[in-house]
């Protein structure tokens, strides 16, 4: 089976400036791939080159095994996208705005009811598929638009920040209806501002910072890269930081703003043990101790800075 996108050397300018600098990235057929970096990265240039919105100057662009530069209206076939932005219209009622995107597909009108019936009540909207969009609420939208970027049942579909804006409980909506399509199928190229939605989301994910892919893998793999577990200790006097810092295992770090001690760790329980132990018998007074693994927000920190230095 081949994968479901393919970039190879994927560069693009604008006058003198790099938006892509040799781009690769191979995504898999039914994953999604989480694509994550920087304002400026080149993020939203790679997403509008693979739905050939844009024409990249070197190397090869391959979407649902189509090149996008000589088989652009091939790959169009193939995909779906959800931008940044609402594409419905908000004095239509859901129903309506999806029979219209379906007449625009010419899928006829029969087929285009029927395909707005199935998506209503597949993203949770058939109950509300009269009432007009305005009234909807922001996660309720933004499934909407996500059922319209179905309306041909893509191979591919490109979810560009697709829950930006919106609150907590309108994400999660939005992230339970990605999974659902992933599980029947569909592969997820997704861009995110919400390193938490990667984490949650990817099956594996990509660092871009200046135009080029600087680290890909799994959430685990790429934490992997801070070395594992920390334990985090926070003191109830700071003055003792210092002396806590040198009962800890490891280089330790010290935040002393949080009244924070940190340090890597290679077994968990036993260090965690070990650390109570050691901070009682010193007369040190713990606030909070734990055990955890780094974050992916470190990771993303963690990466860029190295390029950028």
């Amino acid at each position: 089976m081949t994968d479901a996108i393919v970039v190879e050397g994927a560069r693009k300018r604008y006058g003198e400036k790099r938006a892509l600098d040799g781009l690769d990235l191979t995504v898999a057929r039914g994953t999604v791939h989480g694509v994550l970096g920087p304002n400026g990265a080149g993020k939203t240039t790679a997403v509008r080159i693979m739905t050939t919105l844009l024409r990249h100057d070197e190397g090869v662009v391959r979407v649902a095994g189509h090149d996008v530069r000589t088989e652009a209206a091939e790959v169009r076939r193939r995909i779906g996208l959800l931008g940044q932005h609402a594409a419905v219209d908000e004095g239509l009622g859901g129903r309506q705005n999806l029979e219209m995107f379906g007449r625009l597909y010419h899928l006829g009108a029969r087929r285009a009811g029927a395909r707005a019936d199935e998506l209503l009540e597949r993203f949770g909207l058939a109950d509300t598929g009269r009432k007009a969009v305005k009234q909807y609420s922001g996660g309720m939208r933004r499934r909407l638009d996500l059922a319209a970027s179905l309306i041909t049942e893509p191979e591919v579909l490109f979810l560009d920040e697709p829950t930006t804006g919106l609150d907590p409980r309108g994400r999660a909506e939005v992230w339970s209806a990605v999974r659902s399509l992933v599980g029947g199928g569909t592969t997820v190229l997704l861009t995110t501002q919400y390193l938490e939605e990667a984490d949650q989301l990817a099956d594996r994910i990509a660092v871009i910072d200046a135009g080029r892919v600087i680290a890909d893998g799994t959430a685990d793999q790429l934490k992997e890269k801070l070395g594992g577990d920390r334990i985090d200790i926070v003191l109830r006097d700071a003055g003792q930081l210092a002396h806590a810092a040198s009962l800890l295992p490891g280089a330790a770090t010290v935040d002393e703003d949080r009244r924070l001690v940190s340090a890597p760790v290679n077994d968990r329980m036993a260090a965690l043990t070990e650390a109570v132990r050691d901070l009682e018998a010193a007369g040190i007074e713990a606030e909070d101790i734990a055990v955890r693994r780094p974050t992916l927000d470190e990771v993303f920190l963690h990466l860029t800075q190295e390029v950028s230095a």
